[in-house]
């Protein structure tokens, strides 16, 4: 990856990270390793958008008492 990809990308998180400060949305700290390792280019956009997920339904099981 390019250093002007990454240098696009950490842009694109602190933007992110912004509006969700401006929203009140926590940014859990899972989240942030997760942004970090796709600005670094170790993670593929797909791969984010699926650990994510996952892990959001795991946190909606819970507080169902499905797990």
């Amino acid at each position: 990856m390019s250093t002007a990809e990454q240098k696009r990308r950490i842009a694109a998180i602190k933007t992110a990270d912004a509006i969700n400060a401006i929203e009140g949305a926590p940014i859990s700290d899972f989240a942030r390793k997760l942004s970090n390792s796709w600005a670094r280019g170790e993670l593929t956009d797909e791969q984010v958008q699926d650990a994510l997920w996952l892990y959001h339904q795991q946190i909606a099981e819970r507080v169902n008492g499905h797990a």
